[in-house]
């Protein structure tokens, strides 16, 4: 790929708010996956051992091998579809969070809502024997869980805030909420149980978020004080120039001077001896001069 896109796109992705940062991230992470999906499949291997190394898995045994999936299952999705409606999603209720939030809650809010989700997956197909049958089999990916925190947060702190949908007019935020919220209890029993748990536990995660901040506490604190640490380590450093420079340029200036000392001298011990054999009279105009100004000093 040409150099200056990969420029225009980094600079976009710095000046971007975080909310399009985010986007960004979980479209980038879609395509690279999407490439190496294609480049295996060209060489006739299969793909899913890459995929699970990715996603979160339901059984604890599995996960303890693999624990970076609580984080990468969140920047997953199983396809355009999946990715464009979640993408949208966060946009739309990203931009209501951000009129009353700040942009590092956003960022945080996003993992502690894919954290509490992806922990509520685990926690209830290790519990309930309903799911012990598939517990070592079941994978989990998607932005789901993230997505919903973020609506839930928006919804605690403006739950009158109206929504217009289309066909179906408008709405206070509350009830959307409740509807989706809703909606995932009464899938738990369906083929992508994991993912409504899931939802579920970013949901709560967001409600949880929104009271404890009008409390006076931030549960993401701790996440954003982690990504700042990083980033700041691997942030690289500009220092100012060494003072080695500047001693350099002294040194040359006093190389200079005594360099220019020493032909005045030379020049006026010239003179002091053409005056003892010659006289005084013997001087031009400009060995007088130099003479003159020597003897000021």
């Amino acid at each position: 790929m040409d150099t200056t896109i990969i420029d225009d796109l980094r600079r976009k992705f710095r000046q971007g708010s975080m909310l399009m940062q985010l986007i960004y991230i979980n479209c980038a992470v879609f395509v690279i996956i999407a490439v190496i999906q294609i480049s295996l499949m060209l060489f006739r291997l299969d793909a899913s051992p890459f995929l699970r190394f990715l996603q979160l898995p339901a059984s604890l045994g599995n996960f303890l091998k693999q624990p970076w999936s609580i984080l990468t299952y969140m920047f997953l999705h199983a396809g355009l579809l999946h990715l464009v409606f979640n993408m949208l999603w966060l946009y739309w209720f990203g931009t209501m969070f951000l009129q009353y939030f700040s942009a590092k809650h956003l960022r945080g809010l996003y993992l502690f809502g894919g954290f509490c989700g992806g922990a509520l997956y685990m926690l209830m197909f290790n519990i309930f024997p309903v799911f012990t049958p598939i517990v070592n089999y079941a994978f989990m990916m998607g932005a789901s869980a993230s997505v919903l925190a973020v609506v839930a947060a928006v919804a605690y702190r403006e739950p009158n805030y109206p929504v217009n949908l289309l066909l179906l007019g408008t709405f206070k935020l509350k009830y959307l909420a409740l509807v989706v919220i809703g909606l995932d209890l009464l899938f738990i029993n369906s083929e992508n149980a994991g993912g409504h748990i899931a939802h579920l536990g970013g949901a709560l995660s967001g409600l949880w978020f929104a009271y404890s901040l009008a409390k006076g506490s931030d549960l993401t604190k701790w996440i954003n004080n982690a990504i700042d640490l990083l980033t700041s380590i691997f942030t690289p450093k500009y220092r100012k120039p060494r003072m080695k420079v500047e001693y350099g340029s002294k040194r040359q200036a006093d190389y200079d001077f005594n360099t220019k000392k020493k032909e005045k001298n030379d020049q006026i011990d010239t003179i002091l001896e053409k005056i003892k054999k010659s006289g005084y009279s013997s001087l031009t105009e400009e060995e007088k001069k130099a003479l003159f100004n020597a003897s000021k000093h």
